[in-house]
């Protein structure tokens, strides 16, 4: 991980006790580690761990698996307060519920064009996978219209009263500020939340204000996007 990417975790201010969601997990999973890290109680890290990567063929945008026990475990099973027949159930995007997770992490995949590592990767990778992974103007489309699905999907699985931390580690505008304005604009009952603990980190605001964006030039680290969001009751 890179200095910066912790960042996200830390902002999400994840409690004892808290329910977490880290709903992009897979490949990799170094934040939900992180995440676990940082609670006190938290079911057996390595039966988590587990279930974490023998889903990770799925992301976030559904959560169904071939074996329910993978997702589905718990005296209530399903998503923290709701059974399976719940969960599936057609709602309003906007039906407020206290049940849910009371802290959910959409760390979206992007274009990874302000991460460092990846920059360097393309060294060995070559002009054509560079040009395809981050130039594609088509598989960008596809992207904004994945994180953005991502970020609905979180949501609606955040109790009310619960924060969800969004983070690219993207420089561009479209995946960072363009995503969470558009989310903003379909969702009454989503706030943004300043990140109070981000007082002295290395970084600068984002376009949109108590958004933060950390860069090369700023931190010293690699790109890192990070929005706070807070659910209203509505």
């Amino acid at each position: 991980m890179d200095a910066a990417s912790g960042a996200a975790v830390l902002a999400l201010n994840v409690l004892s006790g808290d329910h977490v969601l880290d709903l992009c997990a897979a490949p990799g999973g170094a934040n939900s580690e992180h995440s676990a890290d940082r609670l006190l109680e938290w079911t057996s890290k390595r039966t988590w761990k587990d279930r974490r990567r023998a889903s990770k063929a799925r992301n976030g945008t559904d959560l169904v698996t071939s074996d329910p026990e993978l997702i589905f475990y718990g005296r209530h099973s399903g998503v923290v307060g709701l059974c399976r027949n719940q969960l599936f159930r057609r709602v309003d995007d906007n039906e407020p519920s206290t049940s849910g997770y009371d802290k959910v992490l959409v760390d979206a995949e992007c274009t990874h064009d302000g991460s460092i590592k990846h920059i360097q990767k393309y060294e060995f990778w070559g002009w054509k996978t560079l040009q395809r992974r981050v130039l594609d103007a088509e598989r960008t489309d596809n992207l904004l219209n994945l994180q953005l699905q991502l970020l609905t999907n979180g949501f609606r699985l955040l109790r009310v009263g619960g924060s969800l931390v969004y983070s690219t580690c993207s420089l561009t505008v479209a995946q960072n500020e363009g995503v969470v304005e558009q989310f903003l604009s379909r969702n009454p009952s989503a706030e943004l939340q300043q990140i109070d603990i981000a007082d002295g980190w290395p970084c600068r605001s984002g376009r949109i204000p108590k958004t933060l964006r950390f860069d090369p030039t700023t931190s010293q680290t690699s790109g890192l996007f990070i929005a706070k969001i807070f659910k209203l009751a509505t």
